[in-house]
């Protein structure tokens, strides 16, 4: 048999690099410059030579096996043919793909509206996508049929699949995205006690306040740069907070009855600080004998619920070292940060420091400060006395 100077290719229709189990798919053999001869067709898989047939070769329902390499040829007549085609290597993939769908926001802001996004996995070509809300068996949004991310602005569970070819091909369902609309109210994440500074330590609560949220049962949700999980409750107590919990705080709240929640609030920002010591001042610090004496105790965050605590330095003479004992009138504290002693006659010497919260939170022991009487002059150990606050 002669060989003639035509040549013959062959396409895959169409034409994806990757078929799945189940898809159509069809082989054309064309003869190039072949003009009105009548041609019949041999074709080749795995270089076993199949019946003479047209020049299209049609796989419905492709499976595993129609896995292979192809060619084909054209024969003119019962001496003349082209030359075998180059060769196309047919995969057909085992498993039917599935769909993926994404959403990178799941709560639709107030008058707003979310993107969704659906793919393929494996990745392949040639799909366009078939979206649905409720039950994945309900008719598509066929207004959304799109190779795009589509954008949505009703709540509800959406599911999305690929479909290709013709008649279409469908991959699995995605697995649902539940997408939540959020309500006008607005949550606010608030501090108790509302203290300007937090200190390592004290006790404090988060709360996440929905403002005009009335009668209405809410679920919560927190999230935070810091260490701390809160739980799911509108309310959330450290005791005690450390360092750790320093970060951003944010909160939402979710309605129970219809799954509607609050945008997210705004940030809200916790730093928690090395705990405080007191400066205390002394005033005057070299005395008339009987003369009145001004002590004042200042903390740096002054008017965040402070009150103070007084002592003096008692000498112990028979062991030679002092003693701290908590100056009258200050056993819970004074609410203001300064306090007089009246008709001091030697030199003496002061401590301060302050309390705050329920628990009662206290800062560290000022430095001590003396007022001296002329003629004395003091060296001294101090320690705590027993019947001390602490």
């Amino acid at each position: 048999m002669s060989t003639v100077s035509d040549t013959a290719t062959l396409t895959l229709q169409p034409n994806w690099p990757q078929i799945f189990r189940g898809e159509t798919i069809t082989l054309r053999c064309d003869i190039k410059d072949g003009g009105d001869t009548e041609w019949t067709y041999k074709w080749s898989r795995n270089n076993l030579n199949t019946r003479p047939t047209y020049n299209e070769y049609r796989i419905i329902r492709a499976t595993e096996p129609h896995s292979g390499e192809y060619r084909c040829k054209g024969r003119r007549d019962l001496y003349s043919s082209t030359e075998w085609s180059d060769v196309i290597k047919l995969t057909v993939s085992s498993n039917r793909p599935k769909a993926e769908l994404r959403a990178y926001y799941k709560d639709i802001p107030v008058g707003s509206s979310v993107t969704l996004t659906c793919s393929v996995n494996p990745s392949s070509s040639g799909w366009k996508y078939f979206w649905y809300r409720g039950e994945k068996t309900s008719e598509p949004l066929t207004s959304q049929l799109s190779a795009a991310p589509i954008r949505v602005s009703e709540e509800g569970v959406y599911w999305c699949r690929g479909g290709r070819g013709e008649p279409v091909y469908y991959t699995e369902y995605s697995d649902p995205i539940t997408i939540n609309k959020n309500v006008p109210n607005k949550a606010v994440v608030t501090l108790q006690p509302n203290w300007s500074e937090i200190y390592r330590g004290e006790t404090i609560t988060l709360r996440c306040e929905i403002k005009d949220g009335g009668d209405t049962e809410w679920e919560y949700e927190w999230k935070t740069s810091s260490s701390e999980i809160p739980s799911n409750q509108n309310e959330h107590s450290i005791s005690p907070v450390s360092a750790s919990h320093s970060g951003v705080y944010r909160c939402k709240g979710r309605e129970k009855s219809e799954k509607s929640s609050t945008d997210w609030s705004d940030p809200f920002k916790l730093t928690v600080s090395d705990k405080p010591r007191p400066v205390l001042t002394v005033s005057p610090s070299w005395l008339s004998a009987g003369a009145s004496v001004t002590l004042n105790c200042s903390v740096k965050d002054q008017s965040a619920g402070w009150r103070f605590l007084w002592f003096r330095i008692a000498p112990e003479l028979s062991q030679n070292i002092y003693n701290v004992v908590l100056l009258p009138g200050s056993t819970n504290g004074t609410q203001r940060d300064s306090y007089i002693v009246h008709g001091q006659t030697h030199t003496a010497g002061y401590l301060c420091k302050a309390g705050r919260g329920d628990p009662v939170y206290y800062t560290e022991f000022s430095r001590a400060q003396f007022v001296w009487s002329a003629g004395q002059s003091v060296s001294c150990h101090v320690i705590n006395s027993g019947n001390n606050t602490q």
